[in-house]
């Protein structure tokens, strides 16, 4: 009974032990790059922006790149850049059903008739 206790309460403590550490400052999870991450987005928003977002890698670099062509992003040093998108196909990946399904067309208001 003993042994059935201690393994009970190790498969409930083992999901904590394997939690990602966040900084209670940005939100961000700490994991190899976080600072660089940190750095870099926290300049010019939020990090709430980089921790709701969910993407692959290539979508991380597309977002860096329309930020660097619309937004004045400074170029990053390669190295940098690779340490970021790293840490953000790692830390805050593609997951599924995260948006509501779309409103049925049965529900949506009728268009009304031109003037």
């Amino acid at each position: 009974m003993m042994r059935l206790s201690v393994a009970v309460l190790l498969s409930l403590a083992l999901p904590l032990c394997l939690a990602a550490e966040v900084d209670t400052d940005t939100g961000l999870i700490k994991a190899p790059g976080w600072e660089t991450v940190r750095a870099h987005c926290g300049g010019c928003h939020s990090h709430a922006l980089v921790t709701q977002q969910r993407a692959d890698r290539q979508s991380w670099l597309d977002a860096i790149r329309w930020m660097q062509q619309t937004q004045n992003l400074w170029q990053f040093p390669a190295d940098v850049e690779a340490q970021m998108l790293d840490y953000l196909a790692s830390n805050y990946p593609p997951q599924p059903n995260r948006r509501r399904a779309p409103i049925p067309a049965s529900l949506m208001p009728r268009a009304s008739a031109p003037d």
